[in-house]
């Protein structure tokens, strides 16, 4: 038995436009903003928390809970570029800015969008950019924090 392992095994993509984020098309997936080149290793945070529901009675004696509300706290790291092209995340995800994050795992990055393959597509508005304070030894960066607008697809299948 082996371990996945993560390490060049992840594709992240910004999509202006899903039509179905359940089954989006390789056409859409092709025509959006491949970042992942753009994100620093730790950069990708997408943790899902779930909130508790008391499900107790005044006669309980014993707290008994079941799931509640599902959000999500999402925020990405990307490192700026000294260029238009190496800096597009950095000029378009503005406040403001709807749009979908697709994620990609366990496949190899290099591998092309194909039907049947796995993804995760969040419905986004973006917040205000926060640049990250420079340090000795490493690149520019600036964090981009961002809301899931809608129900995302965590187990979508590219069509």
């Amino acid at each position: 038995m082996g371990d996945l392992i993560s390490d060049g095994k992840t594709r992240v993509a910004w999509a202006s436009s899903i039509s179905n984020i359940n089954a989006p098309t390789v056409a859409e997936l092709t025509a959006a903003a491949d970042y992942t080149k753009r994100i620093t290793p730790d950069g990708l945070k997408l943790d899902p928390s779930t909130a508790d529901v008391d499900t107790s009675s005044l006669a309980s004696t014993f707290d008994t809970k079941t799931v509640g509300r599902v959000g999500f706290d999402t925020e990405l790291t990307f490192k700026r570029g000294d260029n238009p092209t190496d800096d597009a995340p950095f000029t378009t995800l503005k406040y403001g800015v709807s749009g979908f994050l697709v994620v990609r795992r366990g496949v190899t990055y290099t591998t092309a969008w194909a039907t049947g393959q796995k993804v995760e597509v969040y419905p986004i508005t973006c917040g205000e950019p926060q640049n990250v304070a420079p340090a000795a030894n490493e690149v520019a960066k600036f964090v981009s924090p961002m809301k899931v607008t809608d129900q995302p697809a965590t187990a979508a299948t590219v069509a």
